[in-house]
């Protein structure tokens, strides 16, 4: 572990970028994916973008680093290819978007409440708290006081 001394004086151990605190003592590429709705390959693509190195710690970066790295994960989507995004063909407006934050979670949860409002297969297995893509359900993810099975007495 480094010490304080080794870091410098401008070194910042927590930074905030979309609503989230960013942990300054880790690897930039892997300190963004602290994010949501950004992951490794997302984080990699973001240090590309804005040329920082991705191993380089994320506390050594100054105020305006900071700001380019704000500005390139708000404008994500118009810098990467369509397959890259997260929130392809929106159902609302029918855009390209790349959500980050609490956007995505706020989205996220629309998105469930929809499909549980038009009663399909997958929002009624978020209602009853199961498994969503047919993943097996008898053995495994279960909760509550089941039991497997019982030996006879």
């Amino acid at each position: 572990m480094a010490n304080d001394q080794d870091l410098g004086d401008d070194f910042s151990y927590m930074l905030r970028m979309a609503d989230t605190d960013i942990d300054g003592l880790k690897p930039l590429s892997t300190a963004l994916t602290s994010v949501r709705g950004v992951g490794d390959r997302t984080a990699a693509q973001i240090c590309r973008i804005t040329g920082f190195d991705p191993i380089r710690k994320a506390g050594h970066l100054d105020v305006d680093q900071q700001e380019v790295l704000r500005l390139a994960i708000e404008e994500y989507a118009q810098n990467v290819p369509l397959w890259m995004l997260n929130r392809q063909r929106d159902i609302e407006t029918g855009d390209e978007l790349h959500l980050s934050g609490q956007d995505l979670k706020l989205t996220h949860a629309d998105d469930i409440t929809r499909l549980r409002g038009i009663k399909c297969y997958r929002g009624i297995r978020h209602a009853g708290g199961h498994k969503v893509r047919g993943q097996r359900g008898r053995s495994n993810g279960r909760f509550g006081l089941t039991l497997g099975v019982q030996r006879k007495k």
